[in-house]
């Protein structure tokens, strides 16, 4: 290995560690910030009713942002690299349009099923719905950059206004944006654990990360190597799929996170997935807690939920990024 290989590789890894150091200071900050007022010491005493709080409210809110920021950014890198498109993620490519239209039959179908048969439920219309994207995709012969999401864009609108039209039919609506409304406040002890899916999930993507690489080169390029292109596609929309429902159905709608957090990584460190899918998983972390953390503390002792907050920051990243684009088109 030369010197100059060695430095790339020292920087790599001093990357990351300023990625995870942050995490975990922001991660020390999430647990104590809150309407109750809760302080190290406070948790010295196992019986006391800060620690109770802390144990059923602050612990497995701070592990359900961990694991949806890092389940949504990569969804959303896997997405972007099997699509060969930057601006491609389950918020624009009908993903998340195709799981609320899920969610809203196992509403009114499955109303008395547990939640594991409405998650299957949600995750067939998720992954038909992604499915049906890809082969949209397929066909489209202008692939420009800004079209293809534009496309995802209006066939996610078709599928939200099919779940609207129903929803008011039936007269849900409200418990419907209820229920998609992102927001962490109501995460507590037996109420996320569905999120822990996702963590065999993201071992898996990382062990498919070369394939989804190969595959994003292509479908000819991919069968001149011996990929098995359609599997290795279909796996990945399978995990995006998987990974989208989880959220959906334990936190709510959080959109541009996997939009933004992999088009960040790929300035920096490229497209190879087996090197940017721990950044990518860091910084979506990293991000959705600092947009928790916000929400928090600017109307403080009230919350403004996730997805407001995600959505407002991620928009005005997501401007930033096609401008960019376009002046180093």
């Amino acid at each position: 290995m030369s010197l100059k290989d060695r430095k790339r590789n020292v920087g790599e890894a001093m990357k990351k560690r300023y990625l995870l150091l942050t995490l975990i200071v922001l991660s020390a900050v999430s647990l104590f910030i809150g309407v109750s007022s809760i302080s190290p010491l406070d948790l010295l005493n196992v019986q006391s009713e800060e620690t109770q709080i802390f144990l059923i409210s602050r612990l497995p809110r701070l592990v359900a942002i961990l694991l949806a920021g890092a389940g949504m950014s990569i969804s959303g890198l896997i997405m972007q690299q099997l699509s060969r498109n930057k601006f491609v993620s389950p918020t624009t490519a009908g993903t998340l349009d195709a799981t609320k239209l899920g969610i809203l039959v196992s509403m009114l179908v499955f109303a008395n099923a547990a939640m594991l048969e409405k998650m299957a439920v949600a995750f067939a219309f998720a992954i038909a719905g992604t499915f049906l994207f890809m082969q949209i995709l397929d066909r489209i012969k202008f692939k420009d950059a800004i079209f293809i999401p534009l496309v995802g864009l209006m066939f996610g609108n078709i599928l939200s206004s099919i779940t609207t039209f129903f929803a008011y039919k039936a007269d849900v609506i409200q418990n419907m944006s209820a229920w998609l409304q992102g927001d962490f406040s109501m995460i507590m002890k037996g109420r996320y654990e569905l999120l822990y899916i996702s963590i065999p999930i993201i071992i898996i993507a990382y062990f498919y990360a070369n394939r989804f690489t190969v595959a994003g080169m292509g479908e000819d390029f991919s069968k001149n190597l011996g990929l098995a292109y359609r599997r290795v596609v279909n796996i990945g929309l399978i995990l995006v799929a998987l990974i989208t429902v989880t959220v959906v159905l334990t936190v709510g709608v959080i959109p541009f996170l996997g939009l933004i957090i992999p088009n960040i990584i790929s300035i920096f460190k490229g497209d190879h997935l087996q090197k940017t899918l721990p950044h990518t998983a860091l910084l979506g972390a990293i991000f959705l807690l600092v947009c928790d953390i916000l929400g928090r503390v600017v109307i403080y002792p009230y919350e403004i939920s996730i997805s407001l907050m995600v959505g407002v920051i991620g928009s005005g990243i997501f401007l930033y990024l096609l401008f960019r684009r376009k002046k180093y088109a």
